[in-house]
């Protein structure tokens, strides 16, 4: 598998303005007027951003709808088998040691040779786990059931003996051969592994979760289970690299048939529970920085963005055509957007500001660039309100270094003011004294002032001392001996996970391109709807109309799944070491993960937001609980009433952190957004009202504004006004005004080629256990060297002979040699 196999399908979709080929004349006049409606009448979303959605939510999302009749069929094996041990009496009036006593019987006949027999039993199984949904009458019952089960079957052993069925199916050859060899996959391809994954996500995902009635001894197996699922207890290799193999197996078209939205979601799963959610994360940062004697953050970043409100997006051109026109007819109109916040605040009229003025970059849908902001002068007292006052997210006591009215403290790093001092002792004194921060002789009085209010922002990450103590390790291995590495799970996964890295990367690229819904349908693509694709295809409107909604809800969990778990690998690995971070990165950005992103967000994003690819009636708790209605088109139309799909606007934000993560502080990368002409695309998402969103895309928008010429930025008030007051300040970055744009030449081989030559050391100073081999100490005694033990093969013994007249006896030694003196 090669990077570049990704390459032509990604970019091929964006055209010279990075953006879609659209229908000409009156289409494009309807679309735009769709756009300009939309954008009109969107509201605040009420998205609550975190690690995961609802519980049942995340268990509804593991199976297919067409999956639906198999939950008959798992409580139709339980009751069978059940039926004839409990004699009459329900699961749920059992005594505790029965029910042990029962899962003990279930234990031992997975262990049985006839594999039709071991798939009744896993069925059984997988019932328990599912919350014996048969003798319940509420959702909540059968989730407390399902909870009550998953502990009981953890505390008997079954997700050790679940794994060593999964390692069996996962190396069995014929199943994968035949798969090959099939013209179509569908869902009875993978039966049997969909029940193993099936009871080993609930597993997962249940004992994950804490609730407030826990048990003791409940508290005591998360933390086992936690630990061992990180640590190298299976085979040798935490049970995510298992999981990894699987998909690249399944990418590498050996495995077909594998059921990858489950692999995913367990994967997704697994490392969450490992790792750690963003709120752990924010709690390890802060005992990170205890550790290294950094002082302390200057704030919580989940609460601050958790207090932002969004902003009103830009109005699109149509918005404002329409009102143009209707002054022009002598009716003086207020526009819908009358009532805006933060974003339009600063919306004064710029008197150099030309209406017809076009950037030659800025794409046709956005032609807001000549016309935004343009007010007739009578309505400006009603736009241009004074903001209110932003609620306080901390004590007064603890905001003095705060401005007021932002929501982040700026900061300032070290470099930038070895920068500042370098050009101001260039300007008053005409020479430089290197990286000296102190020495201010010779400079004027501003100058002081200026340095002592950097100094107060001044902000070192732990990133910059891991660099750092890293330097010092690679210029003196022996003065400063080995490091002291500590076996966290990020560690221990990384370690596992480095030597197939880039493999990794690639399949999970490939599988958010293939579930990309901007993706086009080619041949040589994976066929991620091998579990969700009946075995006879539907013969009715009503069944077509089910499986579509099936296959785009199917595509939306495996992007949900896949952008949480790049996102999650990318924080924890920056944590643990910052090369650690950049090797993942740097192979992201090779297999063209940039162009990737920003093909996703070119579609409308308002659209892929508010999709209702789900039927209620048919997600699990509620379809085994209640009578199941009569499905029609229309209520399969109408689909639910929710304002917007909570999985669509979590990957949304996901893959758009991901993209901050790799360009943050790189150059290269940074213009690789300006040359895949990204402005557009990243604007037409601000139309989402949510804070979290509109502030990554704002971030994005920053890092390029300096590249995309004065007229992108008169054209665009609106948005600069909105990067100003919701990004974090960097005291001298000259963002805004591109002035002082760096000079250095776009050379992006350059700099990945010194990032990859800084990685490598670092891996091999770490990992490679043979580098320091030329200053290993000789040992020179004849006793001891003879003494040592040498691992020889098992076999070894029965070819001893051999290897003695081959290598000893075969062989004239010339005993004399080595008393002359060479």
């Amino acid at each position: 598998m090669q990077a570049e196999d990704m390459e032509v399908p990604i970019i091929n979709n964006l055209n010279d303005n990075g953006d879609r080929q659209r229908p000409k004349g009156k289409d494009v006049f309807k679309d735009q007027q769709k756009e300009s409606e939309s954008s009109m009448e969107s509201p605040n979303l009420e998205f609550e951003y975190g690690d995961t959605d609802t519980l049942t939510a995340e268990l509804s999302e593991l199976y297919s709808y067409t999956e639906e009749p198999e939950f008959a069929l798992n409580r139709d094996y339980f009751e069978e088998d059940f039926r004839s041990h409990a004699k009459g009496r329900r699961w749920i009036e059992l005594a505790a040691e029965e029910q042990r006593a029962y899962v003990m019987r279930l234990l031992d006949a997975l262990e049985v040779t006839d594999r039709d027999k071991r798939l009744k039993v896993a069925r059984a199984i997988l019932y328990l786990a599912q919350g014996v949904f048969d003798e319940c009458d509420t959702e909540v019952d059968v989730l407390h059931w399902s909870r009550h089960n998953v502990f009981l079957l953890y505390d008997m052993g079954i997700f050790t003996a679940l794994l060593e069925l999964l390692s069996m199916e996962i190396d069995n050859n014929q199943a994968c051969s035949s798969a090959v060899r099939k013209p179509a996959i569908s869902l009875a391809d993978s039966t049997e592994l969909r029940v193993l994954l099936s009871i080993m996500y609930l597993m997962v995902e249940t004992i994950r979760v804490q609730t407030e009635d826990d048990r003791p001894e409940w508290t005591a197996a998360r933390e086992t289970f936690k630990n061992e699922l990180g640590s190298p207890m299976y085979n040798g290799e935490p049970f995510a690299l298992l999981l990894f193999t699987m998909v690249t197996k399944f990418c590498s078209m050996n495995a077909p048939h594998f059921p990858m939205k489950k692999v995913l979601l367990l994967l997704w799963k697994t490392v969450l529970f490992t790792l750690g959610g963003f709120e752990e994360l924010q709690e390890m940062k802060v005992r990170g920085r205890e550790r290294l004697h950094l002082p302390p953050l200057p704030e919580d970043s989940i609460k601050v963005v958790r207090a932002m409100r969004a902003a009103s997006p830009p109005a699109s051109a149509m918005e404002l055509i329409e009102q143009q026109q209707q002054q022009k007819r002598g009716r003086r109109s207020r526009r819908p957007l009358v009532k805006q916040d933060s974003l339009d605040t600063y919306n004064e009229r710029d008197p150099f500001k030309n209406d017809d003025a076009r950037d030659e970059e800025e794409d046709p849908e956005d032609t807001d660039s000549g016309i935004e902001g343009e007010v007739d002068p009578l309505d400006r007292d009603v736009i241009i309100q004074p903001p209110p006052p932003p609620p306080p997210l901390r004590p007064p006591t603890e905001r003095v270094n705060f401005p007021k009215g932002l929501p982040w403290a700026p900061k300032v790093r070290e470099k930038d003011i070895e920068h500042f001092l370098e050009t101001s002792r260039n300007k008053f004194i005409g020479f430089t004294l290197g990286s000296d921060t102190e020495t201010l002789v010779g400079l004027p009085r501003p100058i002081h002032e200026s340095v002592k209010t950097l100094k107060q922002h001044k902000y070192v990450s732990i990133a910059e001392v891991q660099i750092k103590k890293e330097e010092e390790l690679q210029q003196c291995p022996l003065t400063l001996g080995e490091e002291d590495v500590e076996e966290t799970p990020a560690e221990m996964l990384y370690l596992g996970m480095l030597p197939n890295l880039s493999q990794y990367v690639i399949a999970l690229l490939k599988l958010l391109l293939a579930a990309a819904p901007t993706s086009k349908a080619k041949t040589d693509s994976i066929n991620i709807l091998a579990d969700v694709l009946p075995e006879e295809m539907p013969i009715t409107v009503l069944q077509s109309m089910k499986l579509g909604i099936d296959v785009n809800r199917h595509k939306e969990i495996i992007v949900k799944a896949i952008s949480a778990l790049l996102l999650l690998l990318l924080k924890h690995l920056k944590l643990n070491h910052i090369y650690q971070f950049e090797i993942v990165s740097q192979h992201l950005v090779f297999a063209n993960c940039i162009p990737l992103i920003l093909k996703f967000f070119n579609q409308n994003i308002m659209s892929y937001i508010s999709a209702k690819n789900s039927i209620c009636v048919l997600d699990f708790p509620h379809c085994v609980v209640h009578e199941m209605p009569e499905l029609t088109a229309e209520s399969l139309e109408a689909g639910d009433s929710n304002q917007f799909c909570w999985r669509n606007l979590f990957s949304c934000i996901n893959l758009l952190r991901i993209l901050n993560k790799l360009t943050k502080w790189k150059h290269s990368r940074t213009m690789m957004l300006v040359v895949f002409k990204s402005a557009p695309i990243l604007k037409r998402a601000l139309k989402v009202k949510q804070a979290m969103m509109q502030l990554y895309v704002l971030k994005l928008l920053k890092i390029q504004t300096k590249y995309l010429g004065r007229q992108w930025r008169k054209s665009n008030m609106k948005t600069m006004s909105a990067i100003y007051q919701k990004v974090r300040h960097r005291l001298n970055d000259d963002w805004a005004y591109g002035n002082d744009i760096d000079a250095r030449p776009w050379d992006f081989q350059a700099e990945e080629c010194a990032l990859r030559e800084s990685i490598e050391n670092f891996n091999s100073r770490r990992y490679d256990k043979n580098r320091n081999g030329d200053f290993a100490p000789v040992d020179n005694c004849l006793q001891s060297v003879l003494g040592q033990r040498v691992d020889l093969p098992e076999d070894f013994h029965y070819s001893y002979e051999m290897w003695l007249e081959r290598e000893v006896f075969s062989q004239p030694i010339q005993w004399e040699g080595l008393l002359q003196d060479p």
